[in-house]
C-alpha cells in the first residue's frame, strides 16, 4: 500500500519540476522526500507486522524506480542534471527490472540487498539536492558520482546473482531429465 502511495506521488513531483520555478522546486522537493521516506516506512512496516509478499517484493523497487528517473528525466530537460548519469541511472533501473520480471517469471524474487538500499538513499540524496534551486554545484556532483558508483556496483552484483541462480536451476534441470537414466546406463555398461 505504501508503493502504491509512493508511485502516486510520481507525477505530481514532475510537473512541479517541469514548472522550473523557485518556488515548485522547493515543493517538488519536499514531495519527492516525502515519497522517499515512504521506502522507509514501507520496509519498517514489512519487518514490523509480517513478512513481505512477493507483490511488494517487486512493487516496492519498482516504485523506487519511478521515484527516482522521473525526476531524473525531468530535470536532464531542464538542463539541471549531467545526462551521462541519467543514463547509467535509468538503464541501471530499467535492466534490474527487467531482470527482476524475467526471474519472477520463474518463480524467483531477487529482494533488495543492503548495498541497493545505501544506492538508493544517495540517489535520492543526490536528486533532492538537484531539484533544489540552491547549493554549490560541486557537492551536488560529489554525492551524485557517489551514487552512479553504488548504482554500477549493485546492479553487477544483482545480475552476478541472478546468473548464479540460472545457472544452478539450469543444471538441476539437466539433472532431473537425464540425471537418473544417465546412472541406469552408466551402471549397465560399467564394470559390476
Amino acid at each position: 500500500m505504501v508503493s502504491v502511495i509512493r508511485l502516486l506521488l510520481v507525477p505530481f513531483v514532475l510537473v512541479l519540476i517541469l514548472a522550473d520555478q523557485r518556488k515548485t522546486s522547493y515543493m517538488a522537493a519536499a514531495l519527492f522526500v516525502i515519497g522517499a521516506a515512504t521506502d522507509g516506512l514501507d520496509g519498517y512496516l514489512a519487518r514490523r507486522f509480517g513478512p513481505t509478499t512477493r507483490t511488494g517484493q517487486w512493487l516496492d523497487p519498482l516504485a523506487d524506480k519511478f521515484l527516482v528517473a522521473t525526476p531524473v528525466g525531468a530535470l536532464v530537460v531542464l538542463g539541471e542534471f549531467p545526462f551521462w548519469a541519467a543514463v547509467i541511472i535509468v538503464l541501471r533501473e530499467i535492466t534490474i527490472s527487467i531482470l527482476r520480471a524475467m526471474l519472477g517469471l520463474k518463480g524467483k524474487s531477487l529482494p533488495a540487498t543492503q548495498a541497493a538500499k545505501v544506492k538508493t538513499t544517495l540517489q535520492l540524496v543526490a536528486i533532492t539536492l538537484y531539484i533544489l534551486p540552491v547549493g554549490p554545484g560541486w557537492l551536488k556532483l560529489s554525492v551524485l558520482v557517489i551514487a552512479v558508483l553504488f548504482t554500477v556496483y549493485t546492479g553487477a552484483l544483482y545480475i552476478v546473482q541472478a546468473r548464479i541462480w540460472l545457472q544452478r536451476r539450469a543444471a538441476s534441470l539437466a539433472g532431473v531429465r537425464g540425471g537418473p537414466g544417465k546412472d541406469r546406463t552408466a551402471g549397465q555398461d560399467g564394470p559390476r
